[in-house]
């Protein structure tokens, strides 16, 4: 497993597990259908820690290029790893819908509501206003983004070793995963809170190439990209006037 590998696996895990909950909950037939909102954003957070503990001893789990770049805007990941990084991201993003489509593909099928079937790939404003869209997502993304700089290992002070460690394995993930729960129960509800460029870009790619009926609102497309981009580098701004 290398990093590169690591991100798109991860990536892969947490759109198909994500995406699927969408999937589940609005089209038309599933056993899930009309479950609601609590069960999106808690099958969300809970896809984030599944893709967090398969990547995050490889690769750091960064899984969203606005991880990476926040990470690089504030000096802790290096800018020569970016571009590997977002490819990767970007793949496993379009793998992970693939496969919910591959997974619901009957269900696809029955469902007429075209909006509908590309919520199950990429966001859709609740209200539609590039504006405010913008801001929900610089917003939710900002929080994102600082709170995770300052996440911090587990650790003990003992009289033999001062900077003996505790590792939390796979309990390590927990705090990615309250996070992006409460963002997605508190701030989510305006656009459905992408907060990650390729959560949003990959999978909308993915329903322009699938034989999927409706349209892939490219026109929407660019405000789950620049959002989080934007997010990310005040969140590295404020970090660096901080600290």
């Amino acid at each position: 497993m290398t990093p590169f590998a690591a991100e798109i696996i991860g990536t892969m895990l947490m759109i198909l597990l994500g995406n699927g909950v969408v999937a589940n909950v609005v089209l038309k037939g599933t056993k899930g259908n009309n479950s609601g909102w609590i069960v999106i954003t808690t099958a969300w957070a809970l896809a984030v820690f599944v893709g967090v503990s398969v990547a995050g001893p490889i690769s750091g789990a960064h899984l969203n290029p606005a991880v990476t770049l926040g990470l690089a805007f504030a000096g802790k990941f290096s800018w020569n790893l970016v571009p590997t990084y977002i490819a990767a991201e970007m793949i496993g993003a379009m793998l992970g819908a693939f496969l919910v489509w591959l997974f619901n593909k009957d269900h696809f099928a029955i469902t007429e509501n075209e909006e509908d079937k590309l919520a199950c790939f990429s966001t859709i404003p609740a209200i539609r206003k590039p504006l405010s869209n913008m801001i929900s997502e610089i917003i939710g993304t900002f929080v994102l983004i600082f709170v995770i700089y300052h996440f911090s290992d587990p650790s003990i002070s003992l009289h033999t070793d001062p900077n003996a460690k505790i590792g939390l394995g796979t309990v390590g993930a927990l705090p990615v995963t309250f996070l992006v729960w409460v963002i997605g129960l508190s701030l989510g509800g305006t656009t459905g809170y992408a907060i990650n460029p390729a959560r949003d870009l990959g999978p909308r790619i993915m329903h322009a190439i699938l034989p999927i009926k409706g349209s892939s609102d490219w026109g929407y497309a660019w405000v789950p990209i620049a959002g989080p981009i934007f997010g990310a580098a005040l969140a590295a701004i404020l970090y660096g006037l901080l600290n």
